[in-house]
């Protein structure tokens, strides 16, 4: 044991303030978020941000009509952009991007390829991209955006903002079918991997109706 008590006092020494630590520069750097302080945190961190009710903003995504292997390429796009750390370096163009995807994702066969795009590499990125679109995405587009994050959230074992982020959903459409399922699968105590694996079965599919399928096009 050490006896240096400038060193290693009996009291011990006072812990830093976690957000500023190292341990928390290490996690983040490795994509790894640093959990919310209380449920106050945890709804400030999805609720909506100004974006959401720009006038400009909200034309940008009703006006966007893509096809599903359109819409799937955006979502392919805007995640490339959260991968590579470029999101941010061009809001004009992401802002646009980010409309095409919100509007996109209305459709049951592009939110599906979402669904299944991730994997334990980028998992973390998604996370990212998800929230963010959450926060951004007008009164009407939300249920779409806020059923992927919280099946991502799930699969990744932070219940509690799971769901929340249905709640978001109930508020935006209440009959809203996916967070319908997701309530009953997380209220069933579903395990996380069966999820996964699950997901990870049903993206080939999802894919192979996309993009071989002359009606998407």
């Amino acid at each position: 044991l050490c006896s240096d008590e400038l060193c290693c006092p009996p009291g011990g020494n006072e812990l830093p303030e976690i957000a500023a630590s190292r341990v928390a520069a290490e996690q983040v750097s490795q994509g790894h978020p640093m959990p919310l302080l209380d449920s106050h945190a945890l709804v400030d961190s999805i609720a909506p941000l100004a974006l959401s009710e720009d006038s400009d903003f909200i034309a940008s995504v009703s006006t966007s009509h893509l096809s599903q292997k359109d819409g799937a390429i955006s979502v392919i796009d805007l995640a490339s952009r959260f991968i590579a750390g470029s999101i941010g370096s061009n809001r004009v163009a992401d802002q646009m991007l980010s409309a095409r995807v919100i509007s996109a994702l209305r459709d049951i066969q592009v939110r599906d390829f979402a669904l299944g795009s991730h994997d334990g590499a980028t998992i973390h990125i998604y996370a990212m991209m998800w929230q963010y679109l959450l926060r951004i995405a007008p009164t009407g587009y939300v249920a779409p955006i806020a059923s992927l994050y919280a099946a991502l959230c799930y699969e990744n074992g932070e219940g509690a903002l799971a769901n929340r982020s249905l709640d978001r959903a109930r508020v935006d459409e209440p009959s809203y079918s996916l967070a319908a399922l997701l309530r009953k699968v997380f209220s069933a105590g579903w395990p996380p991997e069966s999820f996964a694996a699950m997901r990870k079965d049903l993206h080939p599919k999802v894919c192979a109706s996309i993009f071989d399928s002359p009606a998407s096009s």
